[in-house]
């Protein structure tokens, strides 16, 4: 049996990991913003799962929530740093009232909660799940914001693995393509400032066209990440879904192309043996 300590169960993979991971008996701290959002999806539960508030940009919030989740489960072997939502728009239309709150959230929230939550994981090791995106691998016009700050999940996560490495603390990160939740929907927003020289490269509408229409089945990614957190060979990305696994092939290879085409010109930069 495992302990979760989940953030942004409101919705999405959030609410799905929770569920999932009390219905086959784990134990769950469930987190919301909104506590009264998650309380009605704990009840078939009982004592297996809790439910918290936890405003992730609150530092004070973050450290008082895992204490209450020592208190109550005397410690947590999975944390999930799911909280987080998109911005779209070109980077000159957006403003910073608009993208900063983002990386409030999406960055320095999962920043903030793994700092509260490293002095419990490092007493017992377990696995840090932060979820990123296919906006995390490759960007893409129209998504600078959002491609930005998944990027950064990335990095934090990849360099949290090398630190965690030796207190058996494994890192998980999670990079899903389009899947069927509520993403689409409360989980973005569109930059106000509409400039008609974007027109060609703009995402407005994408949530239009898209939201509910979704090819990936949430319940399946959901099995996979499970399984992931299980499994004693976890890889440290994990894209979900076949869009996201073309969204990596093609970095791949671009990167490669570009490698290879200035490799023997960009290495030469170092002084001069005599």
């Amino acid at each position: 049996m495992k302990t979760w300590f989940i953030t942004g169960c409101s919705s999405g993979f959030g609410q799905r990991l929770a569920i999932a991971a009390a219905q086959r008996g784990d134990q769950v701290v469930a987190t919301a913003r909104n506590v009264n959002s998650i309380e009605e999806m704990a009840e078939p539960f009982g004592d297996r799962m809790i439910t918290l508030p936890l405003d992730v940009t609150n530092v004070a919030a973050a450290k008082a929530a895992v204490a209450k989740a020592v208190e109550t489960f005397g410690g947590f072997d999975v944390l999930v740093n799911n909280a987080g939502y998109g911005l779209f728009g070109a980077l000159e239309e957006g403003k910073p009232e608009e993208y900063r709150p983002m990386f409030e959230v999406n960055v320095f929230g999962l920043i903030e909660t793994t700092r509260a939550a490293l002095p419990t994981l490092r007493r017992s090791g377990g696995m840090i799940v932060n979820m990123s995106s296919g906006a995390g691998i490759a960007g893409s016009g129209g998504a600078a914001y959002y491609n930005a700050a998944k990027f950064a999940v990335e990095g934090v996560s990849e360099a949290l693995a090398g630190e965690l490495k030796p207190f058996g603390i494994r890192v998980l990160i999670v990079e899903p393509g389009p899947f069927r939740t509520d993403f689409l929907g409360r989980s973005i927003t569109i930059a106000v400032n509409e400039m008609p020289e974007y027109a060609a490269s703009s995402r407005r509408h994408y949530r239009e066209t898209n939201n509910g229409n979704q090819a990936g089945d949430p319940d399946k990614a959901v099995a996979v990440i499970l399984q992931a957190v299980d499994a004693d060979n976890a890889p440290l990305h994990l894209p979900l879904g076949p869009v996201a696994h073309s969204i990596a092939e093609r970095k791949l290879a671009s990167f490669r192309r570009d490698i290879d085409t200035w490799r023997d010109i960009s290495i030469a930069t170092d002084f001069d043996q005599p």
